[in-house]
């Protein structure tokens, strides 16, 4: 620690001013981390002050019940680059993702846990890639130091899975250690807990992924937030995920077609049990009856609820004024004299 401590005080950057805006934004979320904290900013500091670029920390405190926000109002005191965000209660990881998003300022910005699990001293790996071309650059904890049962096993199922789902092709979406461009963080409405499907959600916005291998190490203090109860809420989420990646500009493919469908087949039963009643037979106790009505009755409530979705869909795009494309650079030629 002392020696993080002399190093840090060495590499000491100059101050930004109040009206200028950095080039990098590093955001955290937190929750009870008090004893990983002064260590995470000093790690920080130490991996990010030597590259030469401006840069803040914008470190969310998703409403802790430990000493988390004392220690964050202590180390923001002390570390200019520091913007210390404080959530009124535990809102969950995506919320305080998203707070940190809105809270950020750098053209770059780069996400990681508060745990020192993830290591600050791959960040110049990750900027490095995202300078290539690239629109997100996620990390891929290829040795990860957790418990194989608990862990382990529930993440890799779950990779595979929404790899197979969202027809994007990483190793390990679970890892918070990504690097964004600003303008594709702009694109992306977070809630929910769908901040483990931010490539994904990046993919349905046309983003350029690439993945990376980084450090992972073993927790050091207090305990993980996660379990594997969490596998359940995360095949939830990738069901919304999916519809929103191919139904979510028009919702009406699914529901009228299903509704349709359905009326297809009442219109045919009905048929069949008018012509059996024409033939002096009795329907009304029969199971075919009911089960024409209620597929036509079904059919029409879908169709009505995909007119619904398409109305919702277009009264959300035009009153945000949100285009329902995204445009990556724009090439005008010029004449020559």
């Amino acid at each position: 620690m002392g020696g993080l401590s002399s190093r840090f005080q060495r590499t000491r950057a100059v101050p930004l001013s109040s009206a200028s805006v950095p080039e990098l934004s590093i955001v955290v979320p937190l929750f009870n981390e008090e004893e990983s904290l002064p260590l995470l900013v000093e790690k920080l500091l130490l991996a990010l002050r030597p590259l030469g670029r401006s840069f803040e920390l914008v470190l969310v405190d998703d409403g802790s019940s430990d000493r988390t926000a004392d220690v964050l109002r202590q180390q923001a005191a002390g570390a200019p680059e520091l913007v210390a965000v404080l959530l009124r209660r535990n809102y969950g990881q995506t919320a305080a993702m998203a707070a940190g998003f809105d809270a950020s300022r750098g053209r770059l910005i780069v996400t990681l846990d508060g745990d020192l699990q993830n290591d600050p001293a791959d960040i110049p790996m990750l900027l490095e890639r995202l300078e290539e071309g690239y629109d997100l650059v996620s990390g891929w904890r290829h040795q990860r130091q957790d418990h194989a049962v608990s862990r382990l096993l529930p993440s890799k199922i779950a990779n595979a899975l929404i790899a197979r789902v969202t027809g994007v092709r990483l190793h390990d979406y679970g890892c918070s250690l990504k690097a964004y461009r600003r303008e594709l963080v702009e694109d992306m409405n977070l809630y929910g807990e769908l901040h483990r499907f931010l490539p994904a959600l990046a993919f349905i916005e046309g983003a350029r992924i690439a993945e990376v291998k980084v450090n992972h190490n073993a927790r050091q203090f207090g305990q993980s937030k996660y379990g594997i109860d969490r596998t359940f809420r995360v095949l939830m989420d990738l069901f919304t995920v999916w519809f929103m990646k191919r139904f979510l500009t028009r919702p009406m493919y699914v529901f009228g077609f299903g509704g349709l469908s359905a009326m297809g087949i009442g219109a045919l039963l009905s048929a069949y049990l008018l012509a059996v009643k024409l033939g002096g037979a009795e329907i009304g106790n029969r199971p075919l009856l009911l089960v024409a009505v209620l597929a036509l009755i079904t059919g029409v409530q879908l169709f009505c609820f995909g007119l619904l979705s398409e109305v919702q869909m277009r009264t959300y795009h035009e009153s945000q004024g949100r285009p329902i494309y995204r445009i990556r650079e724009t090439l005008r030629g010029s004449l020559s004299g």
